[in-house]
């Protein structure tokens, strides 16, 4: 088996939003074991240093190249990151800002996290992420009556990613709740769902690709199998289709078309674009 490939998330903000449109690009390539490392708020000499020596240490340690997603808006410091890190870099901030400039006809600021400056909509994506990470997997059902959606489906269909691009990108409250064999022998909704039906939104996929993502998490074990996996979506499914739950199949789509087709089948508002 190969070795792990070491991908590094570097930005002078959170990151989370390089994380994201990384992590995108990378499940492209299901056949290939990450480690992801996530360096946010490189802003200083110090903080490159640091992180320059953790991407050049992952090249001793694996003996290949690791490969960096970089968002940072600082000339200096991207350059110095581009000459001293020994790594493949995917720039995805610095390719546009050129075009831009050209076609709008003035120069961008160059000023880091312009984009978290002090509005509505930042504020607006928070709370929703916020609420998203709350809501996840079930962990509570307390204020539900604030999710906008709520997707269902068995465990590790995809609700979560989902959720939180859906927070992220449009500030939507998604709320997830995961489908357990208990609600398939009872043959019926959980309980604490009921008063929301309205705001539910199903999610299913292949049960082999699902035995091939569980058995990443769980291998070997009854979670995974084959014969569970099936047993676990042939029940979600009809228990979604008496319900007459819409339900979308995110076996061959993308994290941004399944969330696409989640706001326009829901006719959920996009609060910004």
């Amino acid at each position: 088996m190969e070795p792990r490939r070491s991908v590094f998330f570097v930005s002078d903000r959170t990151g989370i939003t390089v994380e994201i449109l990384g992590n995108s690009l990378l499940t492209q390539f299901e056949e290939v074991s990450f480690r992801r490392v996530t360096l946010p708020f490189i802003q200083s000499r110090h903080d490159l240093q640091n992180a320059i020596d953790q991407i050049n240490r992952a090249v001793e340690e694996e003996q290949q190249k690791p490969i960096v997603f970089l968002s940072i808006v600082d000339d200096d410091i991207n350059c110095e990151m581009r000459e001293k890190a020994n790594a493949l870099m995917l720039d995805f901030f610095q390719p546009f800002i050129l075009p831009l400039e050209k076609e709008l006809g003035v120069k961008s600021s160059h000023a880091a996290g312009r984009s978290h400056s002090v509005n509505y909509d930042y504020f607006r994506r928070m709370e929703a992420i916020n609420f998203t990470q709350m809501h996840d997997d079930g962990a509570t059902t307390r204020d539900l009556a604030g999710a906008e959606v709520i997707l269902i489906g068995v465990s590790r269909c995809g609700k979560t990613p989902t959720s939180l691009y859906l927070a992220l990108q449009f500030g939507i409250r998604a709320a997830n709740f995961p489908l357990t064999p208990d609600d398939f022998s009872s043959h019926k909704l959980p309980d604490s769902l009921l008063p929301f039906r309205h705001k539910l939104f199903g999610l299913t996929i292949d049960p082999k690709r699902l035995s091939q993502i569980r058995q990443e998490r769980r291998a070997g074990s009854h979670y995974a199998s084959l014969e569970n996996c099936r047993q676990e979506v042939r029940s979600a499914e009809a228990l979604m289709e008496r319900e007459k739950i819409p339900t979308l199949d995110t076996t061959a789509k993308s994290i941004e078309e399944i969330a696409t087709t989640i706001i326009h089948q829901a006719k959920l508002k996009r609060h910004f674009d």
